[in-house]
Order: C-alpha cells, then structure tokens, then sequence
C-alpha cells in the first residue's frame, strides 16, 4: 500500500479541498408559456409546462 513520505502542509490539503463549492447554474431560458427564467431542458417551475404541454400541476 502506497504511504506518503512527508506530510501534506495545511495549504496543500486546504486548496485542494477549496475546489469543492458549489456552483449556480449560469444559463436561463426564457419560458414561452409563462415569461419567466427556467433551466434549459427542466420543467418551468412557476407553470408547470415542458415542451408545450402541462407536466406538472401548480398549486
């Protein structure tokens, strides 16, 4: 089994670990039902609607 021969430094272990955030998605479609900002290829949140027809029932 493989051992490392000299300990990593808090820097070394810290940057890698830095690279774990989360990011937002950078790209919104306009919905055509409704107007408003959807992910490409998602169902729209506030209608309910993908691909022109009703998926989900809003409330």
């Amino acid at each position: 089994m493989a051992v490392p021969k000299r300990k990593s430094s808090k820097c070394r272990t810290r940057s890698r670990k830095a690279n774990w955030k989360s990011t937002t998605p950078t790209t919104l479609n306009e919905c055509p039902q409704c107007h408003e900002p959807k992910r490409p290829h998602h169902v729209c949140t506030s209608c309910g609607t993908y691909n022109g027809r009703e998926v989900l029932e809003v409330k």
